[in-house]
């Protein structure tokens, strides 16, 4: 071991911060994004809480994008992950697997989709890259439904079904993408009309572009749209999709990478407010189950997950130390009722910032459910989108020793609101000043 003083030195430059941006552009892709003209480093983190490398402490209201989903540093999940890593970390999925299997019951059980068989994968991309994959096969077209303002990856084909021009990479596509209306609602041809005349004008919609084009193998939705904004349709929506969608046998993809786990606080499953005709053909996971560590998946009818007549395996996927801290993360999460908590708290927080927003001219909407929650920035004047003003709001915001996200369709103008949902009533209100504080620096 060197302890020269000059090697120390040295040491602490190359590893400060603003040394480690220079060296992030000098070996990363152009187009990975990070947040803040000074971008910061967080080195560890606990309950709701995270540090940076120069010691800063932040209230974290974005949770790595919604996948810390209970607390950072969780002790229930931190000894589950030591003690199977101390046992064994890999075997894939050509072995049986305990807690790759306990997880998957638990799921499946869980989804309120009959004869359920879930899939592991490492990531909400992957997840949603094999439910189309699923989908295609059933179905043998490469014919997708997806809603205008989405968000479902960055593969090949998860891109293809990306209603979102800023996060849209390539024009070429291994899928026909046919783009429905209904996910946002207060804006776009429908959102003068009441709750009951939208979710009819976006069926009479479906019903039209269907009868234009031929057989389509699913609509993949996200039930509250992540990067889109936290948007969402009128509860029902989906439902009224399915009846028309099952007339012409096609599949239903729920994507819930972001909704699911309780987070929106009134449903486990963002699908449940749609539920009246029935769960979805398939349902996507990742994020928050693993808090943190890489988990995605699939749950299928048993007829839709078994219709590839080819071999196939996740060499990753399933992995032993990432399903042991999936499952007592989900223990955690059910024992200690954080749903319950996500309504709760979500339901104080919402309030507080539609109060806070009412007394702002650039705060078009406050919107969301749970622990889910965007608020809309836009020119008073002309109500066009207002990037520079969120954007700015998200520096002030953590200069005062607050993280969240931001979103949005036409242009990235939504604050994003999402905190482990562990949250307290405490925490909430510090949080919502905060962030008050941060939109009276912009004007």
């Amino acid at each position: 071991m060197n302890n020269h003083p000059n090697h120390a030195n040295h040491a602490n430059r190359a590893n400060h911060p603003h040394r480690l941006h220079d060296r992030h552009k000098a070996v990363l892709p152009d187009w990975l994004a990070l947040y803040y003209e000074t971008p910061i480093e967080i080195t560890h983190g606990e309950g709701r809480h995270v540090w940076d490398a120069d010691g800063n402490r932040y209230l974290d209201f974005f949770g790595g994008i919604l996948t810390t989903m209970t607390a950072h540093a969780l002790p229930e999940v931190t000894k589950a992950v030591s003690e199977q890593a101390g046992r064994i970390i890999h075997s894939s999925t050509l072995y049986l697997n305990r807690p790759m299997i306990e997880l998957a019951e638990r799921i499946a059980a869980l989804s309120g989709i009959p004869d359920a068989r879930v899939f592991f994968t490492t990531s909400g991309t992957e997840a949603n890259d094999t439910a189309l994959l699923l989908a295609t096969a059933y179905r043998r077209t490469q014919q997708i439904l997806a809603m205008r303002n989405s968000y479902h990856g960055r593969s090949f084909s998860t891109v293809s079904v990306t209603g979102n021009r800023t996060w849209a990479t390539t024009t070429l596509s291994p899928l026909r993408t046919l783009y429905a209306h209904g996910a946002v609602r207060t804006r776009g041809p429908f959102a003068h009309l009441s709750d009951a005349d939208f979710t009819a004008a976006c069926v009479a919609d479906l019903e039209d572009l269907l009868g234009q084009t031929g057989d389509v193998a699913a609509l993949i939705a996200e039930p509250v749209q992540g990067v889109g904004g936290f948007t969402a349709p009128p509860d029902g929506l989906y439902a009224a999709f399915r009846e028309v969608l099952s007339r012409h046998g096609i599949l239903w993809i729920s994507d819930e990478v972001q909704t699911g786990w309780g987070r929106t606080g009134e449903h486990f499953w963002g699908w449940q407010a749609h539920a009246a005709s029935g769960p979805p053909d398939m349902l996507t996971f990742a994020k928050g189950i693993g808090n943190g560590m890489s988990i995605g998946g699939v749950v299928a009818r048993a007829d839709v997950m078994n219709c590839l007549t080819a071999h196939s395996i996740s060499t990753f996927g399933g992995s032993p130390v990432t399903m042991a801290a999936g499952l007592a993360n989900l223990a955690y999460l059910l024992e200690h009722d954080l749903q319950g908590n996500a309504r709760r708290v979500g339901g104080l927080l919402i309030e507080r910032l539609r109060a806070i927003g009412a007394g702002h001219a650039l705060v078009r909407e406050v919107r969301g459910r749970g622990l889910m929650i965007g608020i809309e920035l836009a020119d008073p004047r002309t109500g066009a989108a207002a990037p520079d003003a969120a954007a700015a709001v998200m520096e002030a915001a953590r200069a005062r020793g607050l993280l969240i996200g931001k979103g949005g369709g036409h242009s990235t103008s939504v604050l994003r609101i999402a905190p482990p949902m562990s949250l307290t009533v405490a925490e909430a209100e510090e949080g919502a000043a905060l962030l008050e504080q941060a939109l009276r620096t912009v004007q």
